[in-house]
């Protein structure tokens, strides 16, 4: 006997049976339940730092600003290169950015002073991407207001274009004495074509002491003889910011030099003679994390 079965094309329309698909409520819920534990964690990690000002204090190691570049740079590079799915970058980096900067604000307050000579839009958006809105903002029309700002302060941090404005002069020269303040970071931590504020822009501050970090070198050059052919040979080894300084032929130069490359202050000074000009002054005014490029996984 043959088995009761469906046979010929009746049998391939036979339903099958698939898993209910969950309602919106359970998926609400499961929103809900997330969003909770994402609270729970910020809350867990305000007792941390609550415990680690604690400390500092007991040791009398809270002083300055509690801005640690070193490991700012490092945490956004994580970040952004471990990041998938739909949420867009330029959120994840948003959310991480406040809570790194509210927390280094809980620890030691302090304010942001900004340039915004050289446009007041895009420094205030860099501003508020990277430090949020709970740190106080000051702006400044020219650098010399920033810096001179951040070395009255105890704490506080500048911006400042990391690009030659033509009202900015020099500025950096007021960052050659021991006491002064010293560029700490280049922002952003990480550069991609569409980042929302991807103003470039030095970071300036006392000298940071703890979690500074060096892949390059930010020295202040006074040069006499400054010319096209000088330029043109520094160019390969070297970020250079140049603006007239002392004379027709004197220029002033904020020279960002990688560390461990195969360019150094020598190699550097040697490349402006060989270009005719040559060095009245050297002075190093800071240091900061290397320029990392991230690109869209795709």
């Amino acid at each position: 006997m043959k088995a009761d079965r469906p046979e010929g094309p009746q049998a391939a329309l036979s339903p099958v049976c698939a898993p209910a698909a969950p309602d919106l409520g359970t998926l609400r819920a499961e929103i809900d339940r997330i969003d909770a534990a994402m609270h729970a964690l910020l809350i867990e990690r305000s007792q941390i730092i609550d415990r680690l000002v604690a400390v500092k204090r007991a040791q009398g190691t809270e002083s300055g600003s509690a801005f640690r570049p070193a490991r700012e740079a490092s945490m956004m590079r994580q970040i952004v290169d471990r990041h998938r799915g739909i949420l867009p970058l330029d959120t994840v980096e948003g959310i991480w950015r406040v809570i790194i900067s509210t927390f280094t604000y809980v620890q030691a307050p302090y304010a942001v002073h900004a340039d915004l000579a050289s446009g007041e839009a895009a420094m205030r958006d860099a501003s508020r991407f990277h430090f949020g809105f709970t740190v106080p903002f000051i702006g400044h029309m020219g650098a010399a207001g920033v810096v001179a700002a951040v070395a009255r302060s105890r704490g506080d941090l500048g911006l400042v274009p990391a690009f030659a404005s033509p009202s900015a002069g020099a500025w950096w020269t007021a960052l050659e004495g021991a006491h002064a303040p010293k560029i700490i970071a280049r922002l952003p931590f990480v550069e991609r074509a569409d980042h929302p504020a991807g103003l470039p822009v030095f970071c300036i501050a006392h000298p940071v002491t703890d979690g500074a970090v060096t892949e390059v070198e930010t020295w202040s050059l006074h040069v006499s003889g400054w010319n096209a052919q000088a330029a043109r040979t520094l160019a390969p080894l070297a970020d250079v910011i140049a603006v007239p300084d002392r004379g027709l032929d004197g220029a002033a130069l904020l020279a960002s030099i990688p560390v461990g490359d195969a360019a150094t202050l020598d190699t550097v000074l040697a490349a402006l003679r060989e270009g005719g000009a040559s060095v009245r002054a050297a002075a190093l005014v800071g240091s900061h994390a290397s320029r990392y490029t991230h690109s869209p996984q795709g």
